[in-house]
């Protein structure tokens, strides 16, 4: 047993049990205390490790029918397997021989859906799993013409983190277990189809792809969009997919990626993914990015026409090492995939685009981190503020706050001030290299941080330093303090216009036609705008601004909150068209909240998400269902 153990081992990859042929019994032992409270499975009896794929599309019945066949290794005395399944309609399983297996599913739980336990011979070594997609499945979004670019075919996309996968695919859907995988998809012909593997450029005569993952990947980690899609070269190794309305404009926008890449390597070793692609998915996908291997999903609101929004692609960049090449143990780890990944993706755009411009990023993220601690600590649930969370019992998506992305980044960054970028980077380099494609643990991350950083290099600790940042609520007070000249600069700007200054002698045409602001600094500008602006000072910044109008998806949301607050009609069409038309959650959280923090403002926001709910991903329906009370 314990030898089929270890192959488990290795394909779980929790780093706490790395090179598992290697042990001891009584290591092994320890390393399976890590516990996914989010997953069905018992991969210590029995674990995937390849899948292969069998799919067809069905735009008219919203399903996807499928076979899925799985290799599995599993201990020598194991009579089953569980994965995970959500609302799944399975209509067979068998092994590799053709026998038909026993199986059964169990009792629904909230957000956790039903374990699929299959019954094993003793000699079995894979299962097949007939099934079909409900309607309703929430990884998946199917959009009607109208609701795309070009409005001219429907549209497919799949979101699986944090535990969507088992929605659409019967998996053992874990972080800490890896599979490689094939697939075959048939999709209607005229239309391509897109999954996160090596991926096709043309639309092919049949409708029919094939697709190969050939290093381990967790479940969330699987994706598919199928539609009316373009692509664009950009590099040896990048390019862009969009629908064609939109493709021009996205070369244009992404024209820095082999850049980044590069400017990636030369900080943290290869790039292990052969190419990095993107796609502009339909303005619906509820994040910004998605870090899916070989093909980033990205939301259209980044295509701003200045290039002004680029981070975003260097954070999803970044996630090819922390998340998809180091991986979260489990959901309560979460700020080990993104507190690392806006730590690496800081380091990107410093390397591309200078200091000053990076360090303008991290003080907008100390911003939205203030707000969020604050927020949270005056909750239900103050210990959210701790970057190792327990989310027992709770949906992982609760976690997906910015204490994982900007407090963990704040960490790293106080790890790096501590002991010195030359040293920090010689850890974080060997760190994405030795645990390449297995993941990680908060506490063995703190074991790999003491032994080879500061133990190696003669510096003490005070372990006062995990429990304030890592086990500690709120923000710690030795917080790292960015510094921006040009963030001074627009204050300078900002107390001249409320000192009583004309906005038309401190904003010459020059610089508005030039654009010598930033993206970053007009949202500084608009953070920091008084409280009380009064009907006038608004018409006079829209005025000459332009702000209703602006394209620039960042600012036009911070321009919003100031046309909630302050009851500004001007802005109130403009305001309805973008929640109508706009599914991602990071604008629609903040300016719901905003409009329901009034008895008005909550019948305003009630009635824009009737119309908008439609249009939405199920990822930001459960978020914006519970905030607006909305009942159906």
């Amino acid at each position: 047993m314990l030898k089929s153990i270890s192959k488990y081992l290795w394909a779980l990859s929790v780093s706490a049990i790395l090179f598992a042929c290697t042990q001891t019994s009584t290591e092994i032992k320890e390393s399976m205390k890590v516990v996914d409270n989010h997953t069905y499975a018992k991969p210590e009896e029995a674990v995937i490790t390849h899948l292969e794929w069998d799919a067809v599309v069905d735009f008219d019945t919203k399903k996807i029918t499928a076979t899925a066949t799985f290799t599995i290794d599993k201990a020598e005395d194991a009579k089953e397997i569980i994965l995970d399944t959500n609302d799944l309609n399975i209509s067979g399983v068998k092994d590799e021989e053709g026998n038909v297996l026993k199986y059964n599913l169990g009792k629904d739980q909230a957000f956790l859906g039903s374990p699929l336990t299959v019954h094993l011979n003793s000699n079995t070594s894979k299962i097949s799993i007939n099934y079909a997609t409900s309607a309703n499945a929430e990884a998946l979004q199917w959009l009607n013409p109208k609701q795309t670019a070009d409005e001219v075919a429907p549209f497919l996309f799949t979101q699986s983190q944090a535990i969507l996968a088992r929605s659409w695919v019967p998996v053992q859907d874990s972080p800490g277990i890896r599979f490689t995988y094939n697939a075959h998809v048939k999709a209607p012909k005229g239309m391509l189809a897109l999954m996160s593997a090596t991926n096709p450029t043309e639309v092919s005569e049949n409708g029919e792809y094939d697709f190969i993952m050939d290093k381990p990947i967790p479940a969330y980690l699987l994706a598919l969009t199928v539609g009316n899609i373009s692509y664009q070269k950009l590099s040896a190794r990048t390019g862009v997919y969009a629908e064609p309305s939109v493709i021009k404009a996205a070369t244009y926008e992404f024209e820095d990626m082999e850049q980044m890449v590069v400017a990636a390597e030369q900080l943290y070793g290869p790039y292990k993914w052969d190419v990095y692609d993107l796609i502009v998915l339909p303005p619906s996908f509820p994040f910004g990015g998605m870090e899916n291997p070989m093909l980033t999903f990205a939301t259209p609101t980044i295509l701003a026409g200045d290039r002004s929004l680029v981070s975003l692609v260097a954070h999803e960049l970044a996630h090819s090492w922390s998340g998809n090449l180091v991986t979260n143990a489990t959901w309560d780890d979460f700020w080990l995939n993104e507190g690392f990944t806006v730590y690496f993706e800081q380091r990107i755009m410093e390397a591309v685009y200078g200091r000053d411009y990076s360090e303008m990023l991290a003080l907008l993220s100390l911003q939205d981190l203030r707000a969020e601690v604050e927020d949270i600590l005056s909750g239900e649930k103050p210990e959210d503020t701790k970057l190792k969370l327990d989310l027992k019992g709770r949906n992982p998506d609760d976690g997906m706050t910015a204490i994982a992305y900007d407090k963990g980044y704040y960490f790293l960054r106080l790890l790096e001030e501590t002991v010195g970028r030359e040293k920090f980077d010689a850890f974080l380099k060997d760190y994405f290299t030795s645990n390449a494609f297995h993941s990680m643990t908060t506490d063995e991350f703190i074991t790999q941080l003491n032994n080879k950083l500061f133990d190696k290099n003669g510096i003490i600790v005070d372990e006062q330093l995990y429990s304030d940042w890592i086990f500690g609520e709120g923000l710690p007070a030795n917080c790292p303090q960015p510094v921006s000249n040009r963030f001074d600069k627009v204050e300078e700007v900002l107390t001249s216009w409320v000192g009583g200054g004309k906005i038309e002698e401190l904003f010459s045409p020059e610089d508005l036609i030039e654009k010598r602001w930033s993206s970053q600094e007009w949202l500084h500008f608009l953070r920091n705008l008084p409280e009380d602006l009064t009907t006038e000072q608004m018409s006079a910044l829209d005025l000459y601004f332009q702000f209703t109008g602006s394209r620039n998806s960042e600012v036009f949301s911070a321009w919003m909150i100031h046309v909630i607050k302050h009851q500004y009609e001007p802005g109130y069409h403009n305001l309805e068209a973008f929640l109508v038309n706009t599914g991602r959650r990071k604008f629609l959280s903040p300016l719901y909240a905003e409009m329901a923090k009034t008895e008005d403002g909550m019948k305003m926001a009630q009635d824009i998400y009737a119309k908008a709910r439609p249009n939405y991903h199920f990822v930001a329906i459960g978020t914006m269902d519970k905030m607006l009370s909305w009942k159906e």
